[in-house]
């Protein structure tokens, strides 16, 4: 027992608390000291568990419990190590026969030292069991079991302790619990995505983390195997390379979790954004600036880039030793089937027919994964070749990516008509695929803060290969059937591979890393002999590959002269077809936030309406508004209306209406007006009132679409999406038009993440509001102040905005880009109301937690200078909040 505790009376709980927050203070003394080492760290766990069983020593006497009864550490206090603020679980162990129940005494005893833990300030989770009751719910619940695992005895009766130790490992079945440990590691590594590389990781439950340790030594401690890395070390199933590794790895993710629960100043084992950058200058980094003043690297990068290599490495250190494990407890030698001289399957593994093979022949390296792709029931790697994986990483040098055999094999995995997103995968976790794309490795576990993208950019590019991938797929048909009839006429998928390992790959240089990346892939082609025709293609589609997702989502699609420009910069079909299938891939590759059924909307709008112009259908305007009016006769013919019902509506409608308009929209808008200018509503009732409000389930298949007609105002624009904001909705589109009667026909894409059940009644609603909004008179409310996410106060956008002539220097194009929040719409159309611009379209594009607004306005402020300047002042005030 520490002198220092005692000293004090053992009923003395308020000096032993004090000294023992002391003890506990001088224990973690290091942890908030700025840099030092992580090597220490775990002298300061085991160290506050040393203290913690002193005080619990000293509390266990005070309370004068049995002889007979025993205190237990369990769970993860059991292994002798204490976190900050974990709690420290404790069994009160009672001899077989001893009933708690009814016996009020003992029970005030337990009660008595259970509360004085608290009154300390011991986190305690505690439990009360008999040794039979403890074998038996250990026998019916895995994590009692776990639990159990490392019991360790802290005071009471050392007899009872070793009698339940030998009974609970005599009823413990050291495969049933490899196999429940690995398929519960399983389910917690799905439900963080299979990834470390999460930007706000758990750095003790995520892949990669400190508990895919413990899972090795708990399957290892239940197998009789050793319940420490030396010991593993010792029975052949760790290398002492592996175990420096690991015992460097460890360090690190305890460190960073020891410092994230004093920041915390509780239980946090997130790497939360809140606290990144705290963690990261308790360490030591400090944010780098050029001398410009520009940010190189956030201290907060520094940290998690070096958080994200440690997770990788005992990624792969877990598999390789988990699967020693399991060979070791089959206790069967299955006879490998050649694969060739170097490889053999084993288990459906691919296995090294030599533990020196990487070495001898460094060229077997690539092979390893074109096998994979191409061996009938190859499931993975041996822990064999894992671990000659892992021992090669020094052979994978200049030499090695500059020898025409690696070049020629790499180039085969890229063209395997199957397997590449496995293989790809496989690659990265294993760290060949940074190691052969040198390039590749200097974007491993690198951050984005532009707060849509919620992966690192390594992980980012392997999804958006994934999803290239799954539009060649026939079972993946049902999820972008548009998509996967493209790729199903697509002659070389491998072209779309590279363009999605290449289109971010310059990422966090500086400049522009569309240009930058085009740099390496066509240095890339040129090294692998990929054909002149195919390597340009490959190099558009890279520079590329934001083009066409600006063009849909900022510009106007109903504008012959965009549609014409932008078929220009494609050339053709083939080039055309091919970024579209990589802009989708990219899109769905950031988040699952931000793709949605609008923004494949305009994408395909844009792919056919270019298509047309490629095919040699010159733009059009007046044969294109033809075709659409009789189409949308057409459907009007449907609905029973009089052969002319749609003249007075028309006859105020100019062409840049029906170009922005499809046959659909048209004529639901005339059945409707048409209707209204009659005196009639949509049931044919007689119709009151100017204003008419129509919504429906949006054609594009998500949200609503909303239509307003209703005599024109100024401030019109502000009033509906201050409405829109206040009932919760989020603007994606609006297309805004005055008739040459002077009145609004908009219309609005909108979405919400509450759409309750009953649509019609969600129509209803929408209906009846907004009328009433736009008829009611007075002011335009002040917008409110909305909360923002703590992923935007971290990482804030500075707001920008740009206002500039169009090409015709007839409208003007605004663009605002800033953070997300609650009302930020309806502020800037009070800015825009305020000086009686007039809107004429808007393109409302929210990429997660950032916003870039597009609107295509006009107003006789705008050519004032000084106007303009005040306009952009109140804009960018508006936007800040």
């Amino acid at each position: 027992m520490s002198e220092a505790l005692a000293a004090p009376m053992a009923g003395d709980v308020a000096a032993l608390r004090a000294d023992w927050r002391a003890r506990k203070a001088a224990l973690l003394a290091p942890l908030r000291e700025a840099g030092g080492s992580s090597r220490g760290i775990r002298a300061v766990l085991r160290g506050l568990a040393r203290e913690t069983d002193a005080v619990l020593r000293q509390l266990w006497t005070a309370a004068d419990m049995p002889a007979s009864f025993a205190l237990v550490a369990v769970g993860g206090y059991g292994r002798g190590e204490l976190f900050p603020h974990s709690d420290v679980d404790v069994l009160l162990l009672l001899p077989d026969g001893v009933a708690v129940d009814g016996d009020a005494e003992l029970t005030g005893r337990i009660e008595r030292f259970i509360g004085q833990c608290w009154d300390i300030g011991l986190e305690i989770g505690s439990s009360v069991r008999t040794v039979a009751e403890c074998v038996a719910q250990a026998a019916a619940d895995v994590t009692v079991q776990t639990s159990l695992l490392e019991a360790r005895a802290i005071a009471g009766d050392a007899a009872l302790f070793d009698e339940f130790r030998q009974r609970f490992r005599g009823n413990l079945d050291p495969q049933a619990f490899f196999v429940a440990k690995t398929l519960e590691m399983r389910q917690r590594h799905n439900r963080y995505e299979n990834t470390p590389y999460s930007l706000e990781p758990n750095c003790k439950e995520s892949p990669g983390g400190l508990r895919d340790l413990q899972v090795i030594l708990w399957v290892a401690n239940a197998a009789g195997l050793g319940s420490s890395w030396e010991e593993l070390a010792r029975k052949g199933l760790a290398t002492p390379l592996e175990v420096r590794q690991i015992r460097l790895n460890e360090a690190l993710l305890s460190q960073i979790r020891a410092r994230l629960h004093l920041l915390a100043g509780r239980r946090e084992d997130r790497l939360v954004f809140d606290l990144q950058t705290a963690v990261a200058e308790s360490f030591g980094y400090r944010s780098r600036s050029a001398d410009n003043g520009r940010l190189i690297q956030r201290a907060s990068e520094a940290l998690m880039r070096r958080f994200y290599w440690a997770a990788k490495a005992v990624s792969q250190l877990n598999q390789v030793l988990l699967l020693n494990i399991e060979e070791r407890l089959s206790g069967r030698e299955v006879e490998p089937v050649p694969i060739n001289e170097r490889f053999a399957m084993r288990n459906g593994m691919i296995d090294v027919a030599t533990d020196d093979l990487y070495q001898r022949h460094p060229e077997a390296i690539l092979e390893t994964f074109l096998l994979y792709q191409t061996t009938v029931g190859a499931q993975g790697l041996s822990a064999r070749t894992l671990r000659a994986l892992y021992n090669a990483r020094q052979q994978m040098d200049a030499s090695f990516r500059r020898d025409p055999a690696n070049r020629a094999t790499f180039r085969a995995i890229l063209m395997q008509p199957q397997g590449i997103t496995h293989a790809m995968r496989l690659m990265n976790q294993t760290s060949v695929l940074g190691r052969y794309l040198w390039v590749f490795r200097r974007i491993v576990g690198q951050m984005q803060h532009d707060l849509f993208h919620v992966y690192t950019v390594d992980q980012h590019i392997l999804m958006v290969l994934r999803n290239v991938r799954r539009f060649f797929m026939p079972e993946h048909a049902h999820e972008y059937p548009f998509c996967s009839q493209l790729a199903g006429g697509w002659d070389k998928p491998w072209i779309l591979y590279i363009a999605a390992l290449f289109h971010d790959i310059a990422k966090g240089r500086g400049g522009d890393h569309s240009q930058l990346g085009g740099s390496e892939v066509r240095t890339f082609c040129r090294q692998h002999d990929i054909p002149a025709q195919d390597a340009q293609l490959v190099e558009f589609l890279v520079r590329e590959h934001l083009t066409m997702s600006r063009v849909a989502q900022k510009e106007d699609l109903g504008d012959p002269d965009v549609i014409a420009g932008f078929a220009r910069r494609v050339g053709d079909e083939r080039h055309l077809t091919a970024l579209y299938l990589l802009t989708v891939a990219d899109i769905r590759g950031t988040s699952p936030k931000v793709w949605n059924a609008w923004k494949g909307k305009l994408l395909e709008d844009l792919y056919r309406a270019t298509l047309r112009v490629l095919g040699g259908h010159a733009a059009d305007p007046h044969a294109d508004v033809e075709a659409r009016k009789r189409e949308a006769l057409v459907q009007l013919g449907l609905h029973a209306l009089p052969h002319d019902a749609h003249r007075r509506l028309w006859e105020t409608l100019d062409v840049g209406y029906f170009m922005r308009h499809d046959a659909n929209e048209i004529a639901w808008h005339t059945r409707h007006v048409s209707r209204h200018l009659a005196g009639l509503d949509g049931d044919g009732r007689a119709q009151g009132g100017g204003t008419l409000v129509r919504a429906r389930l949006s054609p594009a298949g998500e949200g609503l679409q909303v239509m307003v007609y209703t005599p024109d105002q100024p401030d019109l624009f502000a009033r509906i999406c201050g409405y829109f904001d206040q009932a919760g909705f989020s603007i994606l589109d609006a297309r805004i038009h005055t008739t040459r009667d002077q009145r609004a026909l908009d219309t609005f894409q909108v979405v919400s993440a509450t759409l309750p059940e009953h649509n019609r009644e969600l129509i209803h609603m929408v209906q009846s509001q907004l009328q009433e909004t736009l008829e009611r008179a007075g002011p335009l409310p002040t917008p409110g102040r909305g909360r923002v996410s703590r992923r935007v106060r971290s990482f804030p956008v500075a707001p920008r905005v740009s206002l500039a002539p169009d090409e015709k220097a007839q409208r003007w194009l605004l663009t605002v880009s800033a953070s997300d929040r609650v009302g930020l719409l309806y502020s800037i159309a009070r800015v825009l109301a305020r000086h009686h611009i007039n809107l004429q379209l808007a393109k409302v594009s929210t990429l997660g937690e950032r916003v870039e607004d597009t609107f295509l306005i006009d107003g006789a402020e705008l050519q004032q200078n000084k106007r303009q300047i005040q306009i952009e002042t109140e804009l960018l005030e508006a936007l800040a909040g």
